[in-house]
């Protein structure tokens, strides 16, 4: 389970069906309590319908041999242009999801939304990446200079990198920083002609850094010959960030692997860490046993939340 309970009536409807009842009726009894009301009680009887069909096996219990992972977010400050750019987009964006959800609801205002949210996550990530007049003009990115200022002194003490980031050309404005500093590297994405060979380069030694997207190389590869892991940009779901991070924290590591995730401070890049952990959450009480805290997994001001001005 990645996002909410419905995957679970999803599994089961496939292995058993009519085991959790419709989906409508699995709704009402369990989703729409534990997800939006944090209901203690729908979750103790969802957990004990379930729990004897399941099996979990974590990492912790199979692998307890794992060298520790240490984790770090990088809180990086946008400034001047960059930081009136992504107020600008905001306040822009704003209007135009309280236009749509008035004149459609929520349930049609959906790729508003999602487009809403995506230029913003640009922002934060480069400039660049926005194609608006308005960011034209900006050149400066946070990030990019916070990752630049690493990754010398990272190589420079033998370290083996995978960066991954969910968009391909942020990918290639860093090749284009990395041309100017000499550092050698290869890059994974979903456009990559082989793929083996662009894995035995890292895995050889040959270059010290993997620049990878996430969705083309967060899941199905061994690479534990990597000791450091850069998120340069965080995605809703944890359990995909925690998919790519073990592609070097696996069997066959032997030392602790340092997993760097940058964030532009006081940006929607931070709403989404918040987002992160409460989806954890559900799937921790889902599986654990600890109901945790009663306020609600999901709110209905989620995205009031997300569109909420820059703060420092």
């Amino acid at each position: 389970m990645e996002n909410n309970l419905g995957e679970i009536w999803s599994l089961f409807h496939f292995l058993m069906p009519g085991f959790l009842g419709s989906q409508k009726r699995f709704a009402e009894l369990f989703r729409k309590p534990i997800e939006k009301q944090g209901d203690p009680e729908a979750m103790q009887q969802l957990r004990a319908r379930v729990t004897p069909f399941m099996l979990r096996r974590t990492k912790a219990l199979v692998a307890d041999e794992l060298p520790p992972k240490i984790e770090t977010i990088m809180r990086v400050e946008l400034s001047g242009k960059q930081a009136d750019l992504y107020e600008t987009i905001r306040l822009g964006m704003e209007k135009t999801v309280r236009e749509a959800l008035d004149a459609k609801g929520l349930a049609k205002s959906q790729i508003t939304i999602l487009d809403a949210l995506l230029k913003l996550r640009q922002v934060c990530c480069d400039p660049h990446l926005v194609k608006l007049a308005a960011a034209k003009k900006v050149t400066a990115s946070a990030k990019l200079e916070q990752l630049m200022e690493m990754l010398p002194e990272m190589l420079s003490e033998g370290r083996r990198i995978l960066l991954f980031s969910q968009f391909t050309t942020m990918l290639s404005l860093i090749e284009d920083e990395l041309v100017k500093r000499k550092i050698n590297w290869v890059k994974l994405t979903g456009q990559s002609q082989k793929r083996d060979a662009l894995i035995e380069q890292f895995t050889s030694g040959a270059v010290p850094l993997f620049l990878i997207s996430l969705k083309a190389g967060g899941t199905g590869l061994n690479l534990p010959q990597a000791d450091t892991v850069i998120h340069y940009d965080p995605w809703w779901n944890p359990a995909v960030e925690n998919q790519a991070t073990d592609r070097a924290h696996r069997i066959g590591q032997t030392k602790s692997v340092w997993v760097v995730k940058l964030v532009a401070q006081g940006t929607i890049e931070e709403r989404i860490l918040a987002l992160q952990e409460r989806k954890a959450a559900l799937a921790e009480s889902m599986y654990s046993g600890s109901v945790g805290r009663k306020q609600p997994l999901f709110s209905e001001s989620d995205l009031q939340e997300l569109l909420k001005p820059l703060s420092k």
